[in-house]
C-alpha cells in the first residue's frame, strides 16, 4: 500500500542506524532486494539512503509516467492500468520503508531527512494524481471498458483507478489543481507536526512516586514496570509512570490513590494541549484547511466529501448510525455510574463519581457482580501463550502455519519475524512481522501495514505480502515476561486481523488486494478476530499460568463470558461520541476554539460528565494525525455491524466450522476489493448486514 500514489492503496513502516555517506556504499533501495521473500534488509539500510532513493524513484516514476501519457496507441488495460499499478518499484521500496520508520522508530536524524523527504513525496503524488494527460487516458479505459475484453476482476480495478483519480482531483480545471496541490502540501506539513507534537508531549510527562504506600492496588508487574522507568531515567528506587498505555491503564483501573489515578487521567486528556508541543492552533488549520479542499472538489463540506467514497455515502448515515448506538449506550452508562456511586457511597467514599474514578470503580463493581478482578487473568496472558492461541486459531480456521525466521532482517531486536505458510502443502503464503513494546522513537497505539503487498509486480510475476503489526503492549520487567491486559490481549487478535486480510489475499492486482477496501469495511477483518480470543474453547488451549503452567481455571473463564458485556455503556459512550465529534469536525468549516467545540458537542450529543471522548482532539492521531480516519472513526461501529451479524453466523454453526470458516475465508478473506464489498458480504452471510445486531454484541 503506497503512499506516494495516487490511491491511498497503503503506507509502510522501518527503522534507521548511523549515518553514512550514501554514495559510499550500495544504497540498497535502488534495486530488489536479494532476501529471502524481499524482506528489506534492515541490517544494510541507512538513514543516508533515504533521500538518494527517493530521489532515484521519483526519476523512475516521471520516466514511466512519461511512457503511458506519450504512448501513440489506444489506451487499454496493458498499456495504462497494468503500468500503473508498478509506477516506481524504487519509489515503492523506499517509500515502504519510509512510512514505517515515520511511525515506528523516528529518530532525530531520521526526522530531520523526513522534513525533506515529506514535500518530495507529496510532489510526486501529485505529479500523478493531477495529471491531465493520465487522466485522459485513464477516463478512455473507463469508458469504453464494457467494449474491452476484460475480466470482472480487471473491470474493477479500471473503475477504482478512475474513482480515486477523480476523487483526488484530477477531473478539475488547471487553477483548481494550483489550489488543491497548495492545499495539500500545507495539510501534509500539519500532519507532521501534529505527530511530532504529540509523540513529544508524550515522552515528556511522566509522574514519580516516591512513597510505595501511594501504589497500593496497582499489580506487582505494573509497579515493577515503573521501577524499571525510574531506573532508566536515574532515579532509583522511585516509580515513574508515562502515558504510554501499559502504564498509564493499570494506574487508571487500579490505583487506590486517588491523587495518582487523576495525575494521570488529567496528564492524558491533556496531552498536547499547551505549550511547545500544543497541537490547538494546528487542529484550527487542519479543519479550516479541509473544508477548503471539500470546496475545491465541489462539496458542501469536508464530511460530505469522505463519506461519498465509502458505504456511508452520506454524513448523515453515519451520523444516524453512531446515534442508533449512542443514545442506549448513554442510558446504560448512567446505569453504570449509579451503582459506582453506590459502591462509592456504601464503602465510605464522600465524593462524587468523577472521570478519573471510572475505570477503578467499574473494575470494584464488576468484582463485586461477578467476582472477577481482571489482574487475575493477567499470568495467564504472557505475551508468547496469547501468540500460541493466535496461531493455533489462524491455522485451525484458515489452514496457515507460523514458522519463526530466526535470521530474517529486523530493524529493532524485539520484534520477531514469521514464513507464513499453507499448513497442508508448506507452501509460503506471506511473512508476518510484529513489533510489540512502547519506545520513545514509536507513536502511541497498534496497527498494522504492509511492506510489501501481494499481486503482479513489474517483472510479471505475482508475489506474497510482508505484512507486519505494530503495539504499544505491556513489556517485560526484570521480574517477569510481557503480562497482557485483557484490552492488549483483545488489540493482539484485533491487529492480527488486519493482517489476516492482507496474509490471505488472492486479489490478483495491488491496487485491490487485502485491506486495498472501503474505510468502513476494513475493520470487519480485525473485529471479528477478536471474538476468537475469549472463546472458553480457545482460552484453555492457550491461557496457561506463566509461572506453574496450569491453563486458567474453568471458574476464570465462566466469570469472564458473564462479564463480558459489562461496562458496554462506557465503552460504546466514549467510542460513539468520538466519532460524532469526528463528524462535527468535518462538517464545519472553521474551528475558533478547539476545547469549547469539543464542548458543545459534547452538550449537543449529551455526553455524560463522567466520560470523557475516546481521544480528544489534540491527540485524536486518527482523524488529526492524517487524513486516515478523518470523517470516518464511526467506521469502527459501521464495520461492527457487519462483524456482529458475521460473527453470530459462526457461533450458530460453530466457532470453528469449516464451511462457515472456508466461506469467510474466501469471500471475505481472500477477496480484498475485487467486487463490491455488499455483494461480497451478502455472499457469506446470505443477506444484508442486521444492524439490530451491533445491540445485541454490546448487551445495548
Amino acid at each position: 500500500m503506497n503512499k506516494f500514489l495516487m490511491m491511498a492503496f497503503g503506507a509502510v513502516l522501518l527503522a534507521s542506524a548511523p549515518q553514512i555517506m550514501a554514495q559510499e556504499r550500495e544504497n540498497p533501495f535502488l534495486k530488489p532486494y536479494d532476501t529471502k521473500y524481499g524482506i528489506p534488509p534492515f541490517d544494510k539500510i541507512q538513514t543516508a539512503d533515504f533521500l538518494p532513493a527517493i530521489e532515484a524513484g521519483i526519476a523512475e516514476q516521471d520516466a514511466n509516467l512519461l511512457k503511458i501519457t506519450s504512448n501513440s496507441a489506444s489506451p487499454t488495460f496493458d498499456n495504462t492500468i497494468l503500468p500503473l499499478e508498478n509506477l516506481s518499484p524504487i519509489l515503492e521500496r523506499v517509500a515502504g520503508v519510509f512510512y514505517h520508520y515515520e511511525e515506528a522508530l523516528s529518530t532525530p536524524d531520521f526526522a530531520e531527512i523526513s522534513d525533506k523527504a515529506i514535500p518530495m513525496l507529496n510532489d510526486a503524488s501529485n505529479k500523478v494524481n493531477l495529471n491531465d494527460a493520465l487522466f485522459r487516458k485513464i477516463q478512455s479505459v473507463y469508458e469504453n471498458r464494457d467494449k474491452m475484453k476484460l475480466s470482472p476482476v480487471q473491470k474493477r480495478v479500471v473503475e477504482k483507478y478512475y474513482r480515486s483519480f477523480a476523487e483526488q482531483g484530477a477531473a478539475l480545471p488547471a487553477d483548481k489543481k494550483a489550489e488543491l496541490i497548495k492545499v495539500n502540501d500545507e495539510l501534509s506539513k500539519l500532519f507532521i507536526q501534529y505527530n511530532r507534537n504529540l509523540l513529544a508531549a508524550t515522552n515528556a510527562f511522566f509522574v514519580t512516586v516516591y512513597d510505595k504506600s501511594d501504589l497500593a492496588g496497582l499489580p506487582q508487574s505494573s509497579i515493577a514496570q515503573a521501577a524499571d522507568e525510574a531506573k532508566r531515567r536515574g532515579l532509583d528506587g522511585l516509580w515513574v509512570f508515562t502515558l504510554h498505555a501499559p502504564s498509564r491503564l493499570p494506574v487508571l483501573q487500579y490505583a487506590d490513590n486517588r491523587g495518582l489515578r487523576e495525575a494521570v487521567y488529567k496528564g492524558y486528556t491533556s496531552l498536547a494541549f499547551q505549550g511547545a508541543n500544543s497541537n490547538l492552533g494546528v487542529i484550527k488549520q487542519i479543519v479550516k484547511l479541509r473544508a477548503e479542499k471539500a470546496k475545491i472538489m465541489g462539496f458542501d463540506n469536508f464530511a460530505q466529501m469522505m463519506t461519498s467514497r465509502v458505504m456511508a455515502k452520506t454524513p448523515e448515515a453515519a451520523s444516524d448510525l453512531l446515534l442508533s448506538v449512542f443514545e442506549p449506550a448513554v442510558k446504560r452508562s448512567h446505569e453504570e455510574v449509579k451503582d459506582m456511586q453506590d459502591y462509592v457511597d456504601r464503602n465510605g467514599g464522600n465524593f462524587k463519581i468523577a472521570p478519573w474514578d471510572y475505570y477503578y470503580y467499574a473494575g470494584k463493581v464488576k468484582n463485586e457482580k461477578f467476582n472477577l478482578d481482571e489482574n487475575e487473568l493477567r499470568p495467564y496472558f504472557s505475551l508468547d501463550n496469547v501468540l500460541k492461541g493466535l496461531f493455533d486459531t489462524a491455522e485451525k480456521l484458515w489452514g496457515i502455519k507460523m514458522v519463526p525466521m530466526k535470521d530474517a532482517p529486523k530493524y529493532i531486536d524485539d520484534m520477531a519475524v514469521y514464513d507464513v505458510v499453507d499448513s497442508k502443502t508448506g507452501e509460503h503464503v506471506a511473512v508476518w512481522m510484529c513489533d510489540y513494546f512502547p519506545r520513545a522513537t514509536k507513536r502511541q497505539g497498534a496497527w498494522m501495514e504492509q511492506l510489501q503487498s501481494c499481486g503482479i509486480f513489474e517483472d510479471g510475476k505475482t508475489r506474497r505480502p510482508i505484512v507486519y503489526n505494530v503495539g504499544n503492549f505491556t513489556p517485560p520487567t526484570s521480574e517477569t515476561p510481557s503480562l497482557l491486559t485483557i484490552d492488549e490481549v483483545e488489540t493482539t487478535f484485533h491487529e492480527f486481523g488486519h493482517a489476516l486480510q492482507a496474509i490471505l489475499s488472492r486479489a490478483p492486482y495491488k491496487s485491490i488486494a487485502g485491506t486495498n477496501v472501503d474505510r468502513d469495511y476494513v475493520e470487519m477483518c480485525s473485529q471479528i478476530n477478536e471474538h476468537w480470543a475469549f472463546e472458553p474453547e480457545v482460552l484453555k488451549s492457550y491461557a496457561k499460568h506463566y509461572k506453574t503452567g496450569e491453563p486458567i481455571p474453568d471458574e476464570l473463564i465462566e466469570k469472564l463470558s458473564k462479564a463480558s458485556k459489562f461496562n458496554q455503556g462506557f465503552a460504546t459512550t466514549e467510542l460513539a461520541g468520538a466519532a460524532l465529534l469526528d463528524l462535527k469536525y468535518g462538517a464545519t468549516p472553521e474551528v475558533e476554539d478547539v476545547v469549547a467545540f469539543e464542548k458543545k458537542v459534547g452538550d449537543e450529543i449529551g455526553m455524560p460528565e463522567e466520560i470523557t471522548y475516546r481521544y480528544r482532539s489534540p491527540y485524536f492521531k486518527h482523524i488529526f494525525g492524517s487524513d486516515g480516519y478523518a470523517s470516518g472513526y464511526y467506521t469502527y461501529l459501521w464495520a461492527q455491524v457487519l462483524e456482529a451479524d458475521a460473527w453470530e453466523l459462526f457461533k450458530e454453526k460453530g466457532i470453528f466450522d469449516k464451511k462457515t470458516a472456508a466461506s469467510f475465508k474466501k469471500n471475505i478473506m481472500e477477496s480484498g476489493d475485487s467486487e463490491d464489498p455488499m455483494v461480497l458480504f451478502k455472499r457469506f452471510r446470505g443477506h444484508e448486514p442486521d444492524a439490530k445486531a451491533l445491540l445485541r454484541l454490546r448487551g445495548l
